[in-house]
C-alpha cells in the first residue's frame, strides 16, 4: 500500500490550493485499494485476477454551491486540473445552506481492521482454500455433482481524508473471504446450494465448514415438492431474513424520508415491529466487514439504534441530511469510491440476536414452513414495503424438519412481517455488511398447489 503520510501531504496540498483559489470549504478523499480473486474448478485454477486502483476526489463549497471532481492520476498537473474542474462544477449548481463539511471530532473509534496474515499468506495457500471447499463438498455426499464456483477473494484498502476545517484522517483495512456454489442431483432432480465465509482475519477462514455447508444445503432440497396453500407459521433462516434487510436499510435512510420515499416517514416514536425486534447500524462493530473509524466525510462511526423493542428511534444520516433535520450525523456518509460524493448508506446493518436457538424455535411448531431461499426480492417495493416472492425450504411437522419444499409463493408487507415476529434466534449471522438471526413469523399466507 501507499505511504499514508505521502497521501496525507497530497490531500493537504490540494485542500490548500482549493482554498487559495476561492473555495469556502474543501475536502479531499483518497482511496487506494488492491483486490485479489481466485476461482478454482476441479482442483485447477481457472481464473486469478489482481487489480488495484488509487484515486482522489475533491469536494468543495462556494457559499452553498458544491463542486466535485476526481482523478486517478496523483501527479501535479492532473491534481491542479481537478481543482479547476471542481470550481467550475460548483459554479453551475444552486446554493444550498445545508451543504457543509463536518468539523473534526475529538476522538475516533480504535478498530483492528488490518490482519497482516491476509497479505503474508501465499497465493498457494489461498488457492488451497478453494480446493479444500471443493473436496469437502464432494466428500460430504456423492450426490454433489457439479461445483459451479469455488473462489477466494481478498482486498486491502487505504483511506485518507483531509478537509479545510482541520480533519486529517487515515486508516488501513483488509478483508478476505471464500465462496462455494454447487449442484446436487438424484435422478432427474437437481438442487443448488451455497455457503460463504467473509471476515477480517485470514486464519479463521474455515474452508472445510463452507464446503460441507454448501453440500448440505443442496442435498437437503433433493426431492422438493410444493405444499398445499394455506396460512402457517413461517421461519426465515438468517440468510433469508438478511435479504429482507435490503428493503429496510434504504427505507431507514434520512435521505429517503426527506424525499418522501420511505415507508418509515413520520413514524419516529411509533411501533413499527414486534417488541422482539431491535435493528441497529454499527460502523464501528468489532470484526464488521465494513467497519471503519470514520465515514466518507470524516465523521466518527458508531452504533445507531434504529428500531428498539419495535419502536422506531430515528434514521441514518450523513452531514447534509443531518443539517436539514437539525440533528447530528450518525456517521453514515458512505462512498462507493473516490469517484463519488458521500451518500447516506448503511454500514454493518443487522437485526440483533434474540435468546432462542433455531432448534428451540422449530421444536415449538406443529406445522410450518422453514424458508431457506426466496426468489424475486429485487421486485419488492422499497417505498411501500410490499413483496411477492417465490420460496423454497423445508416443511416442519411436529417440531421436526420433515421434507423439502419448492414451488411456493408468498406475499405481504415488510411492516406486517416485522409486527408478526414471534421469536428471534440467537444465531446472528452476517452476510457481508448485513446480518440477521433466525426469525419466526407467527403466520403468513403461502400459495402452493
Amino acid at each position: 500500500m501507499e505511504d499514508s503520510s505521502r497521501l496525507l501531504q497530497i490531500a493537504g496540498s490540494i485542500v490548500n490550493k482549493a482554498k487559495s483559489r476561492g473555495a469556502g470549504m474543501a475536502e479531499v478523499y483518497i482511496n487506494n485499494n488492491k483486490e485479489l480473486s481466485i476461482e478454482v474448478r476441479d482442483g485447477r485454477v481457472e481464473t486469478m485476477k489482481l487489480a488495484g486502483e488509487t484515486g482522489l476526489g475533491l469536494r468543495l463549497m462556494l457559499g452553498g454551491q458544491v463542486g466535485f471532481a476526481y482523478t486517478s492520476d496523483l501527479n501535479a498537473g492532473p491534481l491542479d486540473d481537478v481543482v479547476g474542474q471542481a470550481l467550475a462544477n460548483a459554479a453551475g449548481t444552486s446554493g444550498d445552506p445545508h451543504r457543509v463539511l463536518p468539523e473534526p471530532a475529538a476522538t475516533y473509534p480504535r478498530l483492528d481492521l488490518y490482519d497482516p496474515a491476509i497479505k503474508n499468506a501465499s497465493v498457494e495457500e489461498k488457492i488451497e482454500l478453494a480446493r479444500t471447499m471443493e473436496r469437502e463438498a464432494r466428500a460430504y455426499d456423492p450426490r454433489v455433482k457439479i461445483i459451479e464456483n469455488s473462489s477466494y477473494a481478498d482486498a486491502e484498502v487505504e483511506v485518507v481524508l483531509v478537509n479545510s476545517l482541520g480533519a486529517r484522517l487515515s486508516y488501513q483495512g483488509a478483508y478476505c473471504g471464500i465462496y462455494l456454489s454447487l449442484v446436487a442431483g438424484e435422478g432427474d432432480d437437481s438442487q443448488t446450494g451455497f455457503a460463504l465465509d467473509y471476515r477480517l482475519d485470514f486464519n479463521n477462514l474455515d474452508a472445510g465448514r463452507v464446503g460441507k455447508e454448501a453440500a448440505r444445503r443442496a442435498v437437503r432440497m433433493l426431492g422438493a415438492r410444493p405444499v398445499a396453500t394455506g396460512k402457517v407459521p413461517v421461519v426465515f433462516e438468517p440468510y433469508v431474513a438478511t435479504g429482507f434487510l435490503g428493503l429496510l436499510s434504504p427505507a431507514l435512510s434520512a435521505e429517503a424520508v426527506q424525499k418522501g420515499r420511505s415507508l418509515f416517514a413520520g413514524k419516529v416514536g411509533v411501533r413499527v415491529a414486534s417488541d422482539l425486534i431491535n435493528i441497529a447500524d454499527d460502523g464501528a462493530l468489532p470484526g464488521g466487514i465494513v467497519s471503519a473509524p470514520f465515514d466518507g466525510e470524516g465523521v466518527p462511526t458508531s452504533r445507531t439504534g434504529l428500531i428498539s423493542k419495535g419502536i422506531l428511534n430515528g434514521y441514518l444520516h450523513n452531514t447534509y441530511t443531518a443539517s436539514k433535520d437539525g440533528v447530528t450525523s450518525t456517521g453514515n456518509g458512505v462512498r462507493g469510491s473516490f469517484k463519488s460524493t458521500p451518500e447516506v448508506g448503511s454500514t454493518n446493518f443487522f437485526i440483533e440476536a434474540g435468546k432462542s436457538s433455531p432448534d428451540e424455535i422449530i421444536s415449538g411448531i406443529k406445522s410450518g414452513f422453514y424458508v431457506t431461499e426466496v426468489m424475486g426480492m429485487h421486485t419488492a417495493n422499497p417505498i411501500s414495503g410490499d413483496f411477492s416472492l417465490g420460496a423454497a425450504g423445508l416443511w416442519i411437522e411436529n417440531g421436526r424438519i420433515a421434507s423439502p419444499v419448492r414451488g411456493v409463493a408468498m406475499a405481504g408487507n415488510i411492516l406486517d412481517l416485522l409486527k408478526n415476529v414471534e421469536a428471534v434466534g440467537s444465531d446472528l449471522t452476517f452476510f457481508g455488511g448485513r446480518g440477521s438471526p433466525t426469525l419466526l413469523i407467527k403466520e403468513m399466507s403461502i400459495s402452493g398447489h
